[in-house]
C-alpha cells in the first residue's frame, strides 16, 4: 500500500465478518475498500484453527452465508478444512481478493476529528479511511494461562489455535490443557497415537452426541439441482434452534430434559463410577456452551487416558503439578484454554475522539450500540461485537445481521452527504445495553451456577445476546439517526 492511500472502508480481518463485510460493501456500490489481513491467507479462526480433528458444532448448512449457499457441504457438520475452503472460495467468487491486503496487521487506529477520518498504521505501511470496521472476532487471540515455571518446561508447549504440525506425538506423554469446545474435539483425535494423555480438568463440560453424517451424493445432487431445497434445508436447521431459545432465556428448568440425555449419554460410555464423578458437571447444563462428540467420553475411557479434575497449577521442569497437588510427567503441554474474547487486543489498538483507546473505554465492560458502535469512536463498527454471541445457533445469522446495519449505516452517509460522521450518543449505548443486561438476569447463562467464558472480568455477561436470531435481525434493520451524533467537518475560515 502508498504511504498516504486513503479509502472509504477499511475492514479488519478476513474470516467470516469481513468477508461478509466485503462482499455487503460491493453489493451497496462501495468498491473503494481494502480488507487488512494480518496472515498471508483468508479464513480467520478457520484458518489458524487447524488442529487434528478441528469442525464446526453447527450444521453445515447453517454455518455459511445465506446469500452464498454450497450445495456440497461433504457431511452434516463440517471439518475446518472444508470451511476454511468455502471461505476461499467466497474470496473467488465475489472478487474480494483485489481489495485484501495480506500480511497487514493493524497496529494502531486513530480518529482524526479535525478530518473526521480514522489513521491507520499497519505492518504493511499507512492508510486512512473514512469508515473502519473491524471483523477480528472473539476466537483470534489466544489466551495462555499464566502457569510458574512454564518457562521449565524443556518440552514442546502450544496453543490448540496454533498447532505445531511438525511435532510428532506418538509415543509421546501428552497434557491438554482444558475441556472446552477444542479440547473434546483434540483429545479423541490424539488418543490412540499418544503413549499416554491426560486431562487437566478445571470444570468438566456437558457433552451430548454429535450426530453427524455424510452428505450422500443424491442430496448434494438434488441441492444443486434445486437450489431452493438448500434454502429449505437451512431454514429448518435455523427454525429448530429459534424454538429452543426460550429454554436458554427465559425458561431454564425446561433444560431438564436435555441434562438427563446428556447424563446418559455420559453413562453409556463411562462405565467406572469414580471417572463419571469426575465428568459430571455441577451447573446447569447450557450455561456454558454445550458441547457435541460422540467420541470424547469413549477416548476418556481408554487405558492410556488419565482425567486429573483440577487445572494446572504449577510446572516443574517435565512435571505438571495441579492444583490438587497431584502430578504428573510429560513431554508436551497443548493449551485448549480459549481466547481473549472479553479482553480483545485490538482494542488496545483503537484510539477514539477523546484520545482514550477502546479497551479503555470498555475497561468497566464491553458495550455497542446494536453490538456495533462504541460511544466516542465515530465511524468506527464492529462485527461480532458485545452481546450477539450465541449459545445455540450460528453466528453467521447475526453476522449477516450486523451487515444489513453496516449497509445502512453506509447509506446514512451517503444521505447525510459531504464529509461527515456518525457517533453513538453515549445515552443511547447505556440504553441499549441497559436493555439487554435486564434481559440477561433470567438467562441460563447467568443464573446457571457457572463461571465461563461468557463473563467479564466483572462478572457480567458482555458476550452473548438474550434473545432469538430473528429479533436480533429486526433490531439491527436500520441505523435510527437519533441515537447518533452527526459530526460535520470544521470549515477551514480564510484569515
Amino acid at each position: 500500500m502508498t504511504e498516504h492511500e486513503h479509502v472509504r472502508v477499511a475492514v479488519i480481518g478476513s474470516g467470516f465478518g469481513g468477508l461478509g463485510a466485503a462482499v455487503r460493501l460491493r453489493r451497496e456500490g462501495v468498491t473503494d475498500f481494502v480488507v487488512l489481513e494480518r496472515a498471508g491467507s483468508v479464513g480467520g479462526t478457520w484458518r489458524d484453527n487447524s488442529y487434528p480433528g478441528c469442525a464446526c458444532d453447527v450444521p453445515s448448512h447453517l454455518y455459511s452465508f445465506s446469500f452464498a449457499p454450497n450445495p456440497d457441504w461433504p457431511r452434516a457438520f463440517s471439518g475446518q478444512r472444508h470451511i476454511r475452503a468455502y471461505l476461499e472460495h467466497i474470496a473467488d467468487v465475489f472478487h474480494l481478493r483485489r481489495h485484501i491486503r495480506f500480511d497487514s496487521e493493524v497496529k494502531l487506529m486513530t480518529w482524526d476529528a479535525e478530518q473526521l477520518r480514522w489513521e491507520i498504521e499497519t505492518s504493511g505501511g499507512r492508510l486512512t479511511a473514512d469508515l473502519v470496521v473491524s471483523a477480528t472476532g472473539p476466537l483470534s487471540d489466544p489466551k495462555i494461562p499464566d502457569i510458574p515455571g512454564l518457562d521449565s518446561f524443556p518440552g514442546e508447549v502450544f496453543h490448540s489455535a496454533r498447532w505445531d504440525h511438525d511435532h510428532d506425538l506418538r509415543g509421546k506423554r501428552v497434557a491438554m490443557v482444558g475441556t472446552g469446545a477444542s479440547a473434546i474435539q483434540i483429545v479423541p483425535a490424539i488418543q490412540p497415537q499418544v503413549g499416554r494423555l491426560t486431562l487437566f480438568q478445571r470444570t468438566p463440560p456437558w457433552v451430548m452426541p454429535r450426530v453427524d453424517r455424510a452428505i450422500s451424493g443424491a442430496e448434494r445432487a438434488l441441492h444443486r439441482a434445486l437450489p431452493f431445497t438448500t434454502r429449505l434445508r437451512r431454514g429448518l436447521l435455523w427454525g429448530i434452534r429459534e424454538l429452543q431459545v426460550q429454554a436458554f432465556t427465559k425458561h431454564p428448568d425446561e433444560l431438564n430434559l436435555v441434562e438427563q440425555l446428556a447424563k446418559r449419554n455420559m453413562a453409556r460410555a463411562i462405565k467406572d463410577p469414580a471417572l463419571r464423578a469426575k465428568l459430571t458437571p455441577d451447573y446447569r447444563i447450557g450455561c456454558k456452551r454445550i458441547l457435541l462428540s460422540s467420541e470424547y467420553y469413549p477416548a476418556l475411557a481408554r487405558p492410556n487416558v488419565d482425567v486429573v479434575a483440577s487445572g494446572l497449577a504449577e510446572v516443574r521442569g517435565s512435571t505438571l503439578v495441579a492444583a490438587d497437588g497431584s502430578e504428573t510427567e510429560a513431554d508436551t503441554i497443548v493449551f485448549g484454554t480459549g481466547f481473549h474474547v472479553t479482553d480483545m487486543p485490538i482494542a488496545d489498538r483503537v484510539v477514539g475522539a477523546d484520545g482514550r483507546t477502546l479497551a479503555e473505554a470498555w475497561k468497566g465492560g464491553m458495550e455497542a450500540l446494536r453490538g456495533a458502535s462504541a460511544a466516542g469512536f465515530p465511524n468506527w463498527m464492529t462485527i461480532i461485537g458485545p452481546n450477539t454471541g450465541l449459545g445455540n445457533s450460528s453466528m453467521i445469522l447475526m453476522i449477516e445481521s450486523q451487515l444489513n446495519y453496516l449497509a445502512d449505516f453506509v447509506r446514512q452517509l451517503d444521505v447525510l452527504g459531504g464529509r461527515a460522521a456518525l457517533d453513538a450518543r453515549p445515552a443511547a449505548v447505556r440504553d441499549w445495553n441497559h436493555r439487554v443486561q435486564e434481559r440477561m438476569q433470567r438467562t441460563v447463562w447467568n443464573t446457571g451456577g457457572c463461571t465461563s467464558w461468557y463473563l467479564d472480568a466483572n462478572g457480567r455477561n458482555s458476550t452473548i445476546w438474550p434473545g432469538t436470531t430473528s429479533e436480533f435481525r429486526r433490531a439491527t434493520r436500520r441505523v435510527d439517526l437519533a441515537e447518533y451524533e452527526v459530526l460535520r467537518a470544521r470549515k477551514k475560515v480564510d484569515a
